[in-house]
This record gives structure tokens, C-alpha cells and sequence, in this order.
């Protein structure tokens, strides 16, 4: 079974455009593996649930598949949406 780092997989799958930015946000506690917070350097494979929290935006994949390289186009192949929410905003 292959493995990649957690904040490696989020530049590869373009989850997440630059991997300083990856790391920052798995460092900030905004990105959790399984249900558990997750730092940068947990290895992660298929079948492994990610939940990224960017501002008002909540999304959480599942992992199908871990290559190191990937065309822009075929990054999404990579993951699965389980769950895109947005923070309600109407309070303003």
C-alpha cells in the first residue's frame, strides 16, 4: 500500500496550491485525518478520510488513490467529495 505525507498529498491532489501553505494549515490544527488532527508529516493512504477547514469553507474527501506526480487535470482523480459545507454568513 502506498503512503505519502499528509501536507505532500494536499499539493499533489491541488487540495491546497503550495505546500508551505499545506503545512501552515495542518500546523494551525485546520486539517484532520480520520477525525483526528493531523500534523504535517502523518503518512496517509487510500481509504483515508481528510477534513480541511479554509475560512467559512469545510471539505472533506476521501483518499482513492497517492502518486507523487499528477497532471493538473487528473489531480482530482485522486480524491473523493464527500462533504463541502459553507459557513451561513447571513448574521452580517
Amino acid at each position: 500500500m502506498s503512503q505519502m505525507r499528509l501536507d505532500k498529498f494536499l499539493k499533489v491532489s491541488r487540495i491546497i496550491k503550495r505546500r508551505p501553505v499545506a503545512k501552515e494549515a495542518c500546523e494551525g490544527g485546520r486539517v484532520k485525518v480520520n477525525g483526528q488532527t493531523a500534523k504535517p508529516g502523518r503518512s496517509i493512504g487510500p481509504g483515508d478520510r481528510l477534513e480541511i477547514a479554509f475560512g467559512n469553507r469545510t471539505l472533506e474527501v476521501e483518499v482513492l488513490e497517492v502518486r507523487s506526480h499528477v497532471p493538473a487535470a487528473a489531480a482530482q482523480d485522486l480524491y473523493e467529495v464527500i462533504r463541502e459545507d459553507y459557513a451561513d454568513d447571513s448574521d452580517w
